[in-house]
């Protein structure tokens, strides 16, 4: 157990509605951007923490997509909130798992006592990179940022009990934005490569993948931790599609156990998952002592699990 607690939390979501079939879709549409958003949500955690950020000690941006190449996403979030501080800053990215892979490794420098407060904020405008003519993602996506702070627990029985990630790359290429980095920098960019510069997901090889290698990971987990997923009282897994039941209903695990929010706010990257944590925090659904499952899957193919004693 690594004894941590979330003692600040904070959503954010762009002001635009659309909607596709009936579902809604947050879309910052050029009216704000990825940094404006993750300010936003720092700023509610730490004034749900009643902490200033000089009481913070690192500051984790743990988003999907970087806002420029350099520096990182963490270092303009930090100009914003904490300028003219020292306090460390980094990004942690497994797309669309960053904030359960950034929860997980800041929770070790926590226990170890490297840090006390750790900020960590996860914001994306994946409206920006959508491909128009790829249906099936383009109507899927909304733009939001969630941040929390968390702190070293002094109970015993609080904080991460244990967690996976496992990186299966036979997926490295069915979700992924080929130009942009240096193997196709954004100085060769041609009108007739657009398709290269834009979101391009291949849900079926995904979906079959995930088939494939998500029941083997869950059962190494339990037995890794000597845990049944059964004795969890919530699963909030990625809201990575509407094959969510689907997937859920493979890994034995009831309706009305996981969170499934696709059609109120479609998915979000890398702030789904501390998204549907957040709110359920403020709405008092999950309360101290509760055993909450956080899940995914991310570009990569990357898998996680992590479970918190909250």
């Amino acid at each position: 157990m690594r004894n941590i607690e979330i003692i600040g939390y904070g959503n954010y979501l762009p002001k635009n509605v659309v909607e596709f079939d009936g579902e809604k879709r947050y879309r910052c549409n050029g009216s704000e951007t990825q940094l404006d958003m993750a300010v936003k949500a720092a700023k509610k955690a730490l004034e749900k923490a009643n902490l200033d950020i000089k009481d913070i000690d690192c500051i984790v941006s743990a988003s999907a997509v970087i806002m420029q190449p350099i520096p990182c996403n963490a270092a303009l979030i930090h100009e914003q909130i904490a300028k003219g501080t020292n306090i460390p800053a980094m990004d942690i990215n497994t797309t669309c798992t960053s904030f359960v892979t950034a929860l997980d490794t800041m929770s070790y420098l926590i226990e170890a006592g490297r840090y006390k407060n750790v900020l960590i904020v996860a914001s994306d405008v994946s409206s920006e990179g959508l491909n128009e003519n790829q249906k099936e993602s383009y109507t899927l996506f909304s733009d939001g940022a969630s941040a929390v702070v968390i702190t070293k627990s002094e109970d015993s029985n609080q904080g991460i009990v244990g967690s996976m990630i496992h990186t299966y790359s036979e997926g490295a290429h069915a979700t992924e934005i080929r130009g942009g980095g240096t193997l196709r920098t954004a100085m060769k960019y041609k009108p007739e490569d657009k398709a290269d510069y834009t979101f391009d997901m291949k849900g079926k090889p995904i979906l079959s993948l995930c088939v494939k290698k998500l029941p083997e990971l869950f059962k190494e987990f339990e037995k890794e931790y000597n845990i049944s997923i059964k004795d969890v009282d919530l699963v909030i897994p990625h809201q990575a599609s509407r094959a969510l039941p689907f997937i859920m209903q493979m890994l034995k695990i009831d309706e009305g156990k996981y969170i499934n929010r696709v059609s109120e706010f479609g998915n979000m990257v890398s702030v789904s998952i501390p998204y549907m944590l957040c709110d359920l925090l403020e709405n008092g659904k999950i309360k101290k002592g509760d055993k909450v499952l956080l899940c995914g899957t991310a570009a990569g193919l990357t898998c996680n699990i992590l479970l918190l004693n909250i």
